[in-house]
């Protein structure tokens, strides 16, 4: 029984949290729209309608403090639907630290600790019923219409608001009659509302009940438009519809009805001839929303009867911990492959087995062919978007704007280049300090931007691509950029570094000094940033990924943070290698090339051993001296070099020799390996040994290391 409590208490919180997600991405949206124009009717619904929902969800699974939130905010939204209080950027403020405590309630539950949210909660609850203790009480002063009581007569008290609005407005009414066949039903009014969309608002959706076919439908469409009937007549040529102009007349108080203007003969009920029929896609589906609302016609509830009652849904929610042992059990897979395949290497040279090597043989292929294609599989049903977590990063954007009273454009690009759901999850604490970094340190000043002829409004750009089988995350922003001496005074304060070090350091590494716990850009903490902790958390955190981030920066101009970070940490490709009697495995997505090197043509320059190849300089490391295995060196012997490179890094590591290709599962170091800088994690090989999973940013960072400076991060964050 308590399995099926636990289950279905996974499924009210993965169920919440998306219509909270939905919620954030409506705000924002809603946001965008009221600055440029009038609020967005439709939106400020789908908000009422996402929280309205959110309520009954959470009365269902006795969620007070949610439920108590829901009802709250419904009775808002719905005065703001009603016009009975306007949308300012206070209530839109509100909405939006809505958002912000639904998350942290939903956590507190989910950790069964209801208290961490008391206080913000009961400050919430005061607020939002501030806001209706404001509110005035009745509609906006409306002029009264004389309408056509039928149509009266069906609308909703909202559809009715929305109808006198349009009309005060001075908005055109149109009457709108579309046929539909019941099994392309959502595909049509999909096309319907994408067309009358761009011109007006579409008040109601009425059916009629007179279909002319038995398996079709006929709806009545009430829009409100300022473009005359032409336009709208034009935007459904490609549906079988006919269009009119609904005649009104103003009511004047204490003298008779007047008509309005005559409607001409141009503007009378008229057919609009649909384009060349297409085929239509097979999809089977129910009435929408608003016209299931009103009732129909006998013959066409009948007729929606026939409709198959299988789901249109094709989706189903999965935990991520069943993926996550479907991924060891594949992991455990991949180790019998490699079993297998030791056991038909020996058969094969076996004469007498050779017969049954060739069986082996065929078998292994088959299962090393399928256990690839479950592999692939697994891994595409683990990936996300990251336009997930750009989301949540917009919403932080705007409140952190508003906060440091600074004008903000942020531009997103890639949101559908696709990471790991554990990756993507990881990534959100990252990419947020290095959002309120570039608002409050980079992004200057309306005045100070405006004096040195910038754009008053800064920009933000949030930029995401796949380059191999790794993810680049790029967050640059136009603002004043890093002083490099600046950060370089407060590094020797701090007795970071020492005035000789200071003397020698590259552009380059004095940027790096942003990632030095407790060096900041600011001389005095403000409320978004400033004590020096920030980034290092970002390279904390993604140094944890198996990532590595780098700071490009022009005074003046901006500043460019770039992470990369492989697409997945479940199953890798990884270049087994051995160095000494220990066997490594270096993820492949991080290998460039191997090459095997006159040991005669490494030189040394500061201390670093370089070779040349093809003109370049290649810094080296002996693995054999950085893991303190025992080895003595012989200059002249041939080196086998694995290049390998994390961003714009790149190092060559000896080893001894090259085991070949292999798919791994990281299993996490514990005991006293825990926190060993320059590994990832641990894998098993097969033949009862454990290998160790080389870390490349992290093990680049300590090898490339020239000054004090590279191992104060490097210990930082090991």
């Amino acid at each position: 029984m308590s399995d099926l409590v636990d289950k279905a208490r996974d499924e009210f919180l993965s169920e919440t949290q998306e219509i909270i997600d939905r919620l954030s991405r409506d705000l924002l949206l809603l946001d965008a729209t009221s600055r440029v124009g009038p609020p967005d009717p439709d939106l400020i619904n789908a908000v009422f309608r996402g929280v309205h929902t959110l309520k009954g969800l959470a009365g269902m699974f006795n969620a007070t403090r949610l439920s108590a939130m829901s009802h709250e905010l419904e009775n808002v939204l719905d005065d703001l639907r009603m016009g009975r209080v306007p949308l300012t950027a206070e209530l839109l403020d509100l909405l939006f630290r809505s958002v912000e405590l639904y998350n942290r309630v939903l956590a507190a539950d989910k950790a069964q600790r209801p208290e961490e949210a008391d206080g913000e909660y009961e400050a919430f609850m005061r607020a939002v019923r501030s806001v209706r203790a404001g509110r005035d009480g009745a509609e906006r002063n409306s002029q009264p219409y004389d309408l056509d009581p039928g149509i009266l007569a069906v609308l909703t008290q909202y559809e009715e608001h929305r109808l006198r609005a349009c009309v005060d407005a001075g908005l055109n009414l149109y009457r709108v009659r579309v046929s539909f066949l019941l099994t392309t039903i959502d595909d049509g009014l999909e096309s319907l509302k994408n067309s009358l969309k761009p011109l007006g608002e579409i008040l109601t959706y009425l059916p009629t009940g007179e279909a002319t076919e038995p398996d079709a439908i006929e709806l009545e469409i009430l829009l409100a438009s300022g473009a005359d009937i032409d336009q709208v007549g034009e935007a459904l040529q490609h549906l079988r519809a006919t269009l009119e102009e609904v005649p009104r007349r103003r009511v004047t108080t204490g003298a008779p009805a007047s008509p309005l203007t005559p409607v001409p003969a141009s503007m009378q009920p008229q057919s609009v001839e649909p384009a060349p029929p297409t085929t239509p896609p097979v999809r089977t589906s129910l009435m929408p929303g608003p016209a299931e609302s009103l009732a129909a016609q006998p013959a066409a509830r009948a007729r929606r009867g026939e409709v198959s009652l299988r789901s249109v849904a094709q989706t189903v929610r999965v935990d991520i911990e069943r993926l996550d042992h479907l991924m060891n059990l594949l992991g455990e897979l991949a180790i019998v492959r490699g079993g297998l395949a030791r056991i038909v290497d020996r058969a094969r040279l076996d004469p007498i087995n050779r017969e049954l090597a060739r069986e082996l043989g065929r078998l292994q292929h088959a299962f090393e062919r399928h256990l690839g294609a479950m592999q692939t599989g697994v891994l595409e049903v683990r990936m996300v978007p990251l336009g997930q977590v750009f989301e949540k990063l917009a919403r932080v954007a705007r409140q952190a704007s508003r906060e440091a009273h600074k004008e903000v454009n942020l531009v997103i690009t890639g949101a559908e280049t696709e990471v790991d759901k554990l990756i993507g999850e990881e990534l959100s604490d990252p990419l947020m300090h290095m959002v309120r970094n570039a608002l409050d340190h980079g992004i200057e000043a309306k005045e100070v931007r405006e004096q040195v002829g910038k754009p008053p409004v800064g920009t933000i750009a949030l930029n995401a691509y796949q380059k191999g089988n790794q993810v680049v995350v790029e967050v640059e922003d136009d603002g004043a950029g890093i002083d490099r001496q600046a950060l370089i005074e407060r590094a020797l304060r701090r007795e970071v570094i020492t005035s000789e070090e200071a003397a020698v350091l590259t552009p380059q590494e004095a940027l790096q000094l942003i990632f030095v716990p407790g060096i900041s850009t600011r001389e005095a903490a403000g409320k978004l940033s400033g004590r020096g902790v920030g980034m290092d958390v970002v390279k904390t955190n993604i140094g944890r990924l198996g990532g590595v981030v780098d700071v490009h920066s022009e005074v003046g101009i901006g500043t460019k943070l770039t992470i990369t970070l492989p697409i997945t940490l479940a199953i890798i490709a990884a270049l087994m290698v051995r160095v000494g009697e220990s066997v490594y495995a270096i993820p492949l997505s991080s290998v460039q090339e191997a090459v095997m090197l006159d040991g005669a043509s490494v030189r040394t320059i500061e201390g670093r051993e370089i070779v040349t190849m093809r003109g370049e300089s290649l810094p080296i490391c002996r693995l054999t001296e950085l893991f303190q295995l025992p080895e003595p060196r012989d200059p002249s012997r041939r080196l086998l070099v694995v290049v390998a490179a994390a961003a714009a890094r790149r190092c060559g590591f000896v080893v001894d020799h090259i085991l070949g290709r292999q798919d791994i599962v990281i299993k996490p170091l514990s005991g006293p390996l825990r926190g060993v800088s320059g590994f990832a994690g641990a894998t098993e090989l097969g033949d009862q040994r454990i290998g160790l999973v080389i870390d490349v940013p992290s093990l680049l960072e300590e090898a490339l290391a020239s000054s004090s400076l590279s191992r104060t991060i490097g210990a930082a964050h090991g």
